[in-house]
């Protein structure tokens, strides 16, 4: 599912994942892949534009408990 839209970019993971807890964020350039435990880390860049992996790494700040009970409500 899709769990945050913001600057262009959606923030979602799919239904069959597997650890570590993650979110995958896609937008117009490309996508990325950010570890959420046990702190949000870039795990694999493709495409996205480096001042929008930094946005999308501070929402997964900001955002980082709400999307761990998330997946957990989802993939658990």
């Amino acid at each position: 599912p899709t769990i945050l839209t913001a600057f262009g970019a959606s923030f979602y993971f799919y239904s069959d994942e597997h650890d570590p807890i993650h979110v995958h964020v896609e937008n117009c350039d490309g996508r990325a892949k950010f570890a959420l435990t046990p702190s949000v880390e870039l795990i694999k860049n493709e495409g996205m534009k480096p001042k929008d992996v930094k946005k999308a790494k501070a929402l997964c700040e900001t955002f980082q408990e709400d999307f761990i009970e998330k997946w957990h409500e989802h993939i658990d």
